[in-house]
């Protein structure tokens, strides 16, 4: 399990070069983004963790690509190299602002199960962000209520806990929501690296 990470220490944890490590990277590798963006902002102080943002690992051996599978405010379900996070975050020829951790989920896991969840949101990339998720998750924090509907837009952390779903792999949370915190908390995540 990941043990509860304070920002301080996410500080002080010793970032390593994304290129010493980059071979090391696998298709279902977690990444952990901790941002210092006003919407990261609002998601940490909602869930009350350190985290932002949580999503996929997706390896192309044959191109030599690591790409992330994501879903994103703005954008919906895409792909983005993992460098664009660390050289030229949404084209702003800057780094993704903020601390990026890659984990491993310690399972025995198929690989024919876990290419049946990648694809499975390959399938969903361009659906759109669900934008008003996180206003019905303050709600159901506020009112103690349990999620209702099942829609085809996600959240990062719904797309995760989907993909893996679908790699028969369930994540077990007690809130009324799963954040990037839920999947953080988990006993099978694994910490490896802090890339940024």
């Amino acid at each position: 399990m990941a043990n509860n990470i304070s920002p301080k220490e996410l500080a002080n944890y010793e970032a390593v070069s994304y290129k010493s490590v980059r071979e090391y990277l696998k298709t279902g590798d977690l990444v952990f983004c901790s941002g210092n963006y006003l919407f990261s902002k609002a998601i940490q102080k909602l869930t009350k963790s350190t985290w932002s943002h949580v999503a996929i690992i997706y390896k192309d051996e044959e191109l030599g690509r690591v790409l992330v599978l994501e879903a994103e405010a703005r954008i919906g379900i895409r792909l983005i190299p993992l460098s664009s996070y660390l050289k030229d975050y949404s084209y702003t020829r800057r780094p993704y602002k903020g601390k990026i951790f890659i984990a491993k989920l310690n399972t025995e896991l198929k690989k024919e199960n876990l290419n049946k969840g990648v694809s499975f949101g390959l399938d969903e990339l361009t659906r759109p962000y669900d934008n008003w998720e996180i206003f019905r998750i303050f709600l159901r924090i506020l009112f103690k209520k349990g999620k209702r509907e099942k829609n085809r837009s996600y959240i990062c952390s719904e797309l995760v806990q989907a993909i893996y779903a679908k790699a028969g792999v369930t994540f077990n949370f007690t809130d009324s929501y799963i954040s990037p915190d839920s999947i953080w908390k988990d006993e099978r995540v694994d910490v490896k690296y802090r890339v940024l």
